[in-house]
């Protein structure tokens, strides 16, 4: 009898995981290493953030909390979806839970049976197809090109919807390329949903305050209310306020599907952190100045990365308008060798030449479902990024 389950073989370790952990273990060996594979802000939790924590805990504030999230925290959340998007959810439709990541998690595996499909536009996130496949559902990848700036056309929606079609993932501003729909670019797509009644729609705005040059994101209820009662928005503080480590998701969502991820919460991980429950309470309804401020500094980033990628041999990078990570083209670099005698056949050979003959550690796109491309985080301080960016070109020079 075999000890691990078969459903688990379904799944492989998170990729960009893998590779912050691999740079990070050169850096200790002494190998000077400049990580842009990371998705975390290089800012810090802000000040107002980690007082509140501190209040928590001084107040006793240690035990446990609903599963759900404590009512408060439930409210301002409802409270800021209101804000930022015009949504209308109440408490009871809201989930806390212990990051984004747990809040699809439940979501899928409260409601896929074996078989059922969920299509997931790609360049995409690494997690979206191993969570569905671990809920014994079947991903099913609808390539997105550059030509379109990495968006889903409607048309490409429309025939990927089957029978047993049952979720539809949408994240915007996306991770890995930055790209963000208007509200014009999702009205044809929720016409398409409009049409198929049986589709679930998973949206992930995580990124959604971390936009540029005045760029207004939608979401997918706010452009077609018609479709609330089957849609899970998900939101969390871990980027726009600096606070990954405090590992804080949330969604809302219809109350039967919120009381169906509460039941398998409340039989996994249970209620997250009564302090960090805490300090996202003062994230989301305290002051929202600190956002304006990291959005500046991102942009500045943005256009310097994009600029220097431009200049690198073998390279293409288009501007994204938001998120904080681009995603180069790697096509005029395919084929040839680098200085240190490495093949690039694909772009996961081209990243770990990268890291090892020029200490820069980036995730290839391929570990996003889009090959042919590398993802780059900016979110951290320009000297190194630009220092990054000086061996990116550096390295592409080299190949022969």
């Amino acid at each position: 009898m075999d000890l691990i389950a078969a459903r688990l073989n379904k799944v492989s370790p998170s990729q960009t995981i893998a590779i912050s952990t691999k740079a990070r273990a050169l850096k200790e060996a002494g190998q000077d290493v400049i990580s842009l594979s990371a998705g975390e802000p290089d800012f810090d939790t802000p000040r107002n953030i980690k007082d509140a924590a501190i209040r928590a805990i001084e107040a006793g504030q240690t035990k446990y909390t609903d599963v759900a999230g404590t009512l408060p925290l439930r409210r301002a959340v409802a409270e800021r979806f209101r804000i930022d998007s015009g949504l209308d959810y109440t408490p009871d439709e809201i989930i806390v839970s212990t990051g984004g990541k747990q809040v699809i998690y439940n979501a899928m595996v409260a409601t896929l049976n074996a078989g059922d499909e969920a299509i997931i536009p790609a360049p995409c996130w690494v997690s979206y197809p191993d969570i569905v496949a671990l809920a014994d559902g079947v991903p099913v990848i609808v390539p997105c090109a550059a030509e379109t700036g990495f968006k889903l056309r409607a048309a490409d929606l429309e025939a990927a919807i089957t029978p047993r079609t049952k979720w539809f993932f949408l994240n915007s501003p996306c991770n890995p390329t930055g790209a963000a729909y208007s509200a014009e670019d999702l009205r044809p797509i929720c016409d398409v949903l409009l049409r198929h009644p049986d589709v679930w729609i998973f949206t992930d705005d995580i990124y959604d305050k971390l936009v540029y040059d005045g760029f207004t994101p939608a979401t997918i209820v706010q452009v077609e209310p018609r479709l609330r009662d089957r849609t899970v928005t998900m939101n969390g503080v871990s980027k726009a306020y600096a606070m990954t480590g405090w590992r804080i998701g949330f969604s809302g969502a219809p109350a039967v599907l919120t009381r169906a991820m509460n039941k398998l919460q409340s039989q996994s991980t249970s209620g997250t952190c009564s302090i960090s429950q805490a300090a996202a309470l003062e994230a989301l309804s305290g002051p929202q100045d600190l956002i304006g401020d990291m959005v500046r500094a991102y942009q500045d980033r943005r256009d310097l990365v994009v600029g220097m990628m431009n200049q690198a041999r073998g390279l293409t990078c288009s501007r994204p308008e938001g998120a904080f990570y681009v995603f180069p083209s790697i096509e005029g670099c395919l084929g040839k060798v680098s200085a240190g005698g490495t093949a690039i056949v694909d772009d996961e050979a081209f990243v770990t030449a990268l890291l090892e003959e020029e200490g820069v550690a980036a995730v290839h796109g391929a570990a996003f479902m889009f090959a042919g491309h590398f993802r780059i985080s900016y979110a951290t301080d320009t000297e190194s990024l630009r220092e990054a960016c000086t061996r990116i070109q550096r390295f592409c020079a080299g190949l022969r």
